[in-house]
């Protein structure tokens, strides 16, 4: 892809740091006795704390999220990824997004699922295990964003998930190298447009996501 100097992200296509936790402190408490809630909080992690599109969500198994080890990722294959271009996102950069991770693949392993079952399935009877489809990953990010208010998530799309991610890990003290291989961008310049996103981060990123 090509892009010019002259390109600037919109601002409301990040969320900022006090939104996320806004987000993910109303997913956790729905979770306690919603699993549609607790599914929506992994989409959420997944698009803005890992920085996967959503054709990488979709097509993510079981295997490819790799949660033990010294250095915890997620593979994003070739035939899912843009271009074709297989990476890995790191998972040791946030104890929030790694133990989320962690717990959902542990629930889908207790319910059966093998290696390379999808990661995200379906949950209703008769369709239990099925792939979930891009619109439902699309409509599940913005119910995860509700109490945001109705202004803001007619801003938001699933996509600026991944803005978020990639603003946040450059504010966060994250290398231009380290995020552009996280990110999967083709040129470092595509990753230096987004060094001057304002994100109202004033720790690292585990800090900013646990």
């Amino acid at each position: 892809m090509y892009v010019t100097r002259n390109w600037h992200l919109d601002s409301m296509k990040v969320l900022t740091r006090s939104e996320i936790t806004a987000v993910l402190t109303d997913l956790a408490r729905k979770a306690k006795r919603s699993p549609n809630a607790r599914m929506n909080r992994v989409v959420f992690r997944l698009a803005a704390c890992v920085g996967l599109r959503v054709s990488e969500i979709a097509g993510l198994r079981l295997v490819d999220v790799c949660t033990t080890g010294s250095r915890p990722h997620v593979v994003v294959r070739a035939e899912t990824a843009k271009r074709m271009r297989p990476r890995r996102v790191p998972l040791w950069w946030d104890a929030g997004t790694l133990a989320d991770l962690t717990a959902w693949k542990e629930t889908r392993r207790r319910d059966g699922a093998q290696a390379r079952d999808p990661f995200l399935c379906c949950q209703k009877s008769g369709r239990y295990g099925a792939p979930l489809a891009r619109h439902t990953l699309r409509r599940r990010f913005l119910t995860a964003c509700k109490c945001l208010g109705r202004e803001r998530l007619g801003t938001l799309t699933i996509h600026c998930g991944r803005h978020t991610f990639i603003s946040h890990a450059l504010a966060g003290g994250r290398t231009l190298a380290e995020v552009r291989a996280a990110a999967g961008h083709s040129s470092i310049v595509t990753t230096s447009l987004y060094l001057h996103v304002a994100v109202e981060d004033e720790g690292d990123l585990g800090e900013l996501f646990a």
